[in-house]
């Protein structure tokens, strides 16, 4: 039986469709995943029992992402956990998380309506923060929509 090269070619163009879709599986599926170059996040502390807490949380979320060089961070806290940060009264441990945080690249933000409520100035905090003039929530969510992920642990 003679067949000709037509025959040949139409009987071998499935398999060879199906070899070639299976050759560009790895490539089509590494073009398809999605690459974070650095996380950005911004966390909300508001509750003095969960202070530390939320630092253990940043510490692990970078060493979860690989170092601090693959994540930025946000502290945003108001309300009654903005007074576990007065540096006259802070514990030896929250000082040391904070100062470690600090050199991780951590931005700490203190909302400004909650600095007035204690009668404090940004000096009676540990370490430096930035001032929330305008709340720590309306900061939250201006940090939000420059595509910060929101966590409140």
């Amino acid at each position: 039986m003679l067949f000709s090269r037509r025959s040949i070619f139409l009987r071998l163009l499935p398999g060879l469709a199906g070899g070639a879709a299976v050759s560009a599986l790895p490539e089509a599926v590494g073009a398809n995943t999605p690459v974070y170059p650095v996380q950005k996040v911004v966390y909300h502390l508001s509750e003095p029992t969960r202070v530390n807490f939320v630092m253990g949380n940043i510490k692990n979320h970078i060493d979860g992402k690989g170092g601090p060089e693959k994540v930025k961070i946000v502290l945003v806290i108001h309300g009654p956990a903005l007074a576990a940060f007065r540096a006259s009264r802070a514990s030896p441990d929250l000082r040391r998380q904070t100062e470690m945080r600090a050199v991780d690249g951590v931005s700490f933000v203190a909302c400004g309506n909650t600095l007035k409520a204690l009668k404090l100035q940004t000096g009676d905090l540990l370490g430096k923060f930035d001032i929330a003039d305008e709340g720590g929530v309306v900061r939250i969510a201006d940090l939000q929509q420059q595509g910060y992920l929101y966590i409140r642990p």
